[in-house]
């Protein structure tokens, strides 16, 4: 808690705003719990001593890369060490152990390919810059090593990246399992083949996100002692079946019911599909189509992962 003799004249602080959140500024004047705050941003602000923080004027402007070695580790601090970093596309940081990302609201391939988990592939924790791939090698390594079952949760608000960061985290671990294989196709592949195929029955647009999944999931996979994925299981609860039936504009209803709308001409023949505006429990909203995506690309897509994870097709109609 904060006390009168931790501020004086001249103290460079964080103070509360309902606006800005946080504000940065210098004590002006100290009466009792009383403190007059001159903000960088021309404001003049009288507030009690209790919503007022600390500044660390020695702080990298660039931001750190573990918070844990933040002088102040209290929310005004926190918030700015992590848009110092944004604004320089650095999305991921570390508090220890935690790994925290900022969505980018946009694709960054560069930062998921083979070459990447190259460069993670065995690296020291912290030896390397924050990534979900350095989350997943510390796991693997601790498996391997310690022969003891890992644990990493995924947690976030909507639209903050969990789905993205959970696929990123399946794609390492299939790159480190290998290629054991099962019915002709390798267990690698199914695993992450399974995404596009939960993402298409169980996500969809909302209004902070185009790919938001509206169910938890539990992912397991399962290695030999050597270290290769000799199995895997996914299991999926609460999802959001009031979706189907109604929607707020401008969300969108499940991907899979717009991906059949834009299915090949025979497909749609024979299942007697239209355009997705003429189906009530697709025009309650006025977003039929995103940018950058295209639906009847998914469903070709889609029917491919199916395959690959052993759907046969007259299990797929």
């Amino acid at each position: 808690m904060a006390s009168k003799s931790r501020f004086v004249v001249g103290s460079h602080v964080w103070v509360e705003d309902p606006d800005e959140a946080w504000m940065d500024g210098l004590v002006e004047e100290v009466n009792e719990d009383e403190l007059v705050i001159n903000c960088t941003s021309g404001r003049k602000v009288n507030t009690n001593i209790l919503g007022v923080y600390p500044k660390d004027t020695e702080s990298p402007r660039g931001g750190v890369e573990d918070m844990t070695r933040l002088a102040y580790l209290h929310e005004p601090g926190v918030l700015q060490n992590l848009k110092s970093r944004y604004t320089l596309d650095e999305i991921y940081t570390y508090t220890g152990n935690i790994l925290i990302a900022v969505n980018p609201f946009q694709r960054l391939p560069h930062l998921y390919n083979n070459h990447m988990m190259g460069i993670y592939k065995g690296a020291e924790f912290g030896e390397l810059g924050p990534h979900p791939f350095a989350i997943a090698d510390r796991s693997y390594r601790l498996m391997i090593n310690d022969r003891i079952s890992q644990a990493i949760l995924v947690s976030g608000e909507s639209g903050a990246g969990k789905t993205e960061s959970t696929k990123m985290l399946m794609q390492y671990l299939a790159f480190m399992g290998g290629k054991a294989q099962a019915d002709g196709r390798s267990v690698q592949q199914q695993i992450l083949e399974s995404n596009p195929v939960l993402e298409a029955f169980g996500n969809a647009k909302t209004v902070r996100n185009n790919n938001s999944s509206r169910f938890g999931k539990f992912v397991e996979i399962q290695f030999d002692e050597n270290g290769k994925i000799s199995g895997a299981a996914i299991r999926t609860y609460l999802l959001e079946r009031s979706r189907v039936c109604q929607i707020s504009d401008p969300e969108r209803n499940y991907h899979c019911f717009y991906m059949l709308c834009s299915a090949p001409p025979e497909d749609c023949k024979k299942y007697k599909l239209g355009d997705a505006r003429s189906f009530h429990y697709l025009n309650q909203s006025n977003c039929i189509e995103l940018d950058g995506l295209d639906d009847s690309k998914e469903y070709v897509e889609t029917r491919r992962a199916m395959g690959i994870v052993g759907i046969s097709s007259d299990e797929q109609v």
